[in-house]
């Protein structure tokens, strides 16, 4: 059964999010609110959570899923990052958007892209989860909460937690989020490309 933890969205109360922080570290695959729409996050080292992750979403291993940083220098830890591509990421950043981006060593092969050898990246913009992020000490392996079959995010809190009790560890509830996905951005090839228009408007960054 999914612990539920309510939270003020815009001053956490930090006990609450301890708690949810050590249930990542347990293996837990938790629900918790972006700037962009809630997404499902897991500890990017712990192989049955990262399946679990997969499997709530209903994605294979090809499905690229994305790391939550705290900020870009985290960032740049986890992708290969070129003079121009970091431009485009500060513009960017932190806000909706994810970006592909080549994997460096520090991500474990089995969350990468198996033949592309890249993962997505975002730098989120939401007061819990960047509390979170900091509480964890790393970035979290998340993929945007869209069910299985389905094409649009789920928003409601409390309908994620009677939909997915007893898949989720845990519902971080900080109220209803923007009602879209992030913009995704490919980074990875000669020139960006926009994989995925979400609320990130993509003329903004000129592209």
């Amino acid at each position: 059964m999914a612990q539920y933890f309510e939270v003020h969205p815009d001053n956490p109360q930090i006990r609450l999010l301890k708690q949810a922080a050590a249930l990542l570290d347990q293996g837990g695959v938790l629900a918790v609110p972006t700037d962009s729409s809630y997404a499902l996050v897991c500890h990017l080292d712990d192989k049955a959570a990262v399946d679990q992750l997969r499997d709530i979403r209903g994605v294979d291993e090809k499905h690229h899923l994305t790391l939550l940083c705290r900020d870009l220098s985290e960032l740049a830890s986890y992708a290969r990052v070129d003079n121009r591509q970091y431009r485009l990421l500060k513009a960017a950043t932190p806000g909706p958007w994810t970006f592909i981006l080549e994997a460096t060593k520090e991500v474990p092969r089995r969350v990468s892209h198996p033949s592309r050898k890249t993962i997505g990246l975002r730098v989120p913009e939401h007061p819990v989860l960047h509390e979170l992020l900091a509480l964890h000490n790393g970035p979290l392996l998340a993929t945007t909460l869209i069910p299985a079959g389905e094409t649009e995010p789920l928003n409601d809190a409390h309908e994620i937690r009677d939909r997915y009790q007893h898949q989720l560890a845990a519902v971080i509830d900080a109220g209803a989020c923007p009602h879209e996905p992030t913009t995704v951005i490919d980074l990875s090839g000669a020139e960006p490309e926009v994989l995925r228009r979400g609320r990130g408007d993509p003329a903004v960054l000129g592209l």
